[in-house]
């Protein structure tokens, strides 16, 4: 990171913080996105003002228009930890010249096709994070703590949390599935 950008976060982050202990930002803050069904299996996400397309590989009978949607978990894991490694290494101090994250998981694709009772999702998600800096191990091994605690998603992969549906058909509320 460039000085000018790591002052402009580090500014960033001590008026968020000031802004948090005042009072002055609510907690929790949400988050939603919009996706609709497009053809086949291509849908579009609407997410603040950035619109994409997720679509499935050829081999899952897909266009390729865009990653699947369980790229994108693994994407959101490796890229929020390179947020949460950018915004702690600044307020720890400790210098950071790169970060690359590599993330990869394995699902059992007989749980998606129904083809037999395993679960649909992922088996288990790995990353390997590769730090380039003039750091010590002991401060980087205190940043990578540090991360593994404050990562929203690695959390939300981690920790069970309850998930909610709603159902409505033809504009009519519907019961919810079981």
């Amino acid at each position: 990171m460039t000085l000018t950008t790591q002052d402009a976060l580090a500014d960033a982050l001590s008026r968020l913080q000031q802004q948090l202990h005042a009072g002055g930002v609510p907690a929790p803050v949400g988050f939603s996105v919009h996706t609709q069904l497009v053809d086949g299996f291509q849908t579009s996400a609407q997410i603040r003002q950035f619109s994409f397309s997720i679509d499935e590989p050829p081999t899952l009978g897909g266009t390729d228009t865009g990653p699947n949607p369980v790229e994108l978990v693994l994407a959101a894991l490796g890229t929020c930890q390179e947020i949460v490694y950018a915004t702690y290494a600044r307020l720890l101090d400790i210098p950071i010249e790169s970060i690359a994250i590599r993330v990869s998981g394995s699902l059992d694709l007989r749980g998606f096709l129904g083809a037999a009772e395993v679960d649909a999702g992922y088996e288990a998600i790995d990353y390997d994070v590769a730090i380039a800096s003039p750091a010590s191990a002991a401060d980087i091994a205190r940043l990578v703590e540090t991360v593994n605690r404050r990562c929203p998603v690695l959390d939300i992969l981690q920790r069970g949390l309850p998930v909610s549906g709603h159902y409505a058909l033809n504009g009519e509320r519907l019961a919810a599935a079981a």
